[in-house]
């Protein structure tokens, strides 16, 4: 049964990434997911927020007694920063070295300069690719949406240049019309497109009167967003399409190479059922593929795509009214009447 695909140019054994996930930062956990059965890992995010924190850590120890001793860190370059080897530069570095599968980096930052930069720094610590974690998450009333979309599209073309790896994006579904934006990105060189980033939303504890942030593992029911979108993408950009959230099974993934994904991303599922569940899902693929004599992801893959079904209001707003107009069908499953 040949599961090989190819996703940000990276020829892979089968269709499944683990996501970006504090599962990653430990060598031994990176060795059960590759033993597993992981084609690909996208290293853990590294957030702007870090690096200023470490150049303000780093600022307050140049400064500290500059009012005491005028020459007193003369004895630190100025450019000290930029030529120690980072904390996180290192542990990807290790993980780089510790893997025989391509190791995808993760950065989410604000200021171009730092887009730019550590991009550049992540490819020269040997990543496979780079994944563009796009967290909009305003709190300005005053902001339009299309600056957002600037924004990132300035970003997205700023970092191509940057560097010679593959670059996708991982982004959210909170656009006016998300098709459009990412055929913007797709005309700005994206390599890939991953659908869609999970944002962590605050909580409130009831009992403390105090916001909290729980975890919020998806749960499958929270895949039909991507897959959505992943069938309608299919055949219309040159960008790969890789989808992620709520993929738990073998079946989740089959259903998204119908569709026209390229590739998954997975992390929920193994936190829930841990590094053997890449091994099931790789089997229950199996199994569906040769019951269906289909010998390559190939021969299925889009099948399902808004470009390739029967059904022409699959994808439409007909299908939605359909659902509602049959409303009554529900209390069939769930007779509460």
């Amino acid at each position: 049964m040949e599961m090989k695909t190819k996703y940000l140019g990276l020829e892979l054994k089968n269709p499944l990434i683990v996501g970006a996930s504090n599962l990653v930062t430990d060598i031994k956990m990176l060795e059960k997911l590759e033993s597993a059965g992981a084609a690909a890992i996208v290293y853990k995010s590294l957030f702007e927020e870090q690096i200023n924190l470490e150049n303000l850590d780093l600022s307050e120890n140049l400064t500290q007694y500059d009012e005491r001793h005028a020459e007193m860190t003369s004895i630190f370059p100025h450019d000290m920063y930029e030529a120690s080897p980072d904390e996180f530069l290192m542990h990807f570095k290790e993980a780089k070295k510790a893997l025989h599968i391509p190791l995808i980096a993760s950065l989410n930052a604000v200021v171009d300069d730092v887009w730019y930069d550590w991009a550049k720094k992540l490819e020269d610590a040997g990543a496979d690719a780079l994944e563009l974690n796009f967290y909009s998450n305003t709190n300005e009333f005053d902001m339009e949406g299309r600056a957002i979309i600037n924004e990132e599209l300035d970003i997205i073309e700023g970092v191509k240049k940057a560097v010679k790896i593959p670059v996708s994006v991982k982004l959210s579904s909170f656009y006016t019309n998300p098709l459009y934006v990412f055929r913007e990105m797709d005309k700005k060189g994206v390599d890939g497109l991953v659908l869609f980033n999970r944002l962590f939303q605050p909580d409130v504890n009831i009992e403390n009167e105090k916001m909290h942030f729980p975890y919020n593992l998806s749960t499958s029911q929270d895949n039909r967003l991507p897959q959505r979108f992943t069938g309608m993408l299919y055949g219309n950009v040159d960008a790969d399409v890789c989808a992620n959230t709520g993929i738990f099974t073998g079946e989740d993934v089959i259903k998204m190479i119908l569709v026209g994904a390229d590739a998954v991303q997975i992390v929920s599922t193994i936190y829930k059922n841990g590094p053997q569940q890449i091994t099931k899902i790789l089997e229950e693929m199996e199994i569906w593929m040769a019951n269906k004599q289909y010998t390559s992801l190939d021969d299925f893959r889009g099948s399902l795509s808004m470009n390739n079904i029967r059904d022409p209001f699959a994808y439409h707003r007909a299908q939605y009214v359909d659902i509602l107009m049959k409303s009554s069908e529900i209390f069939k499953q769930y007779p509460v009447m």
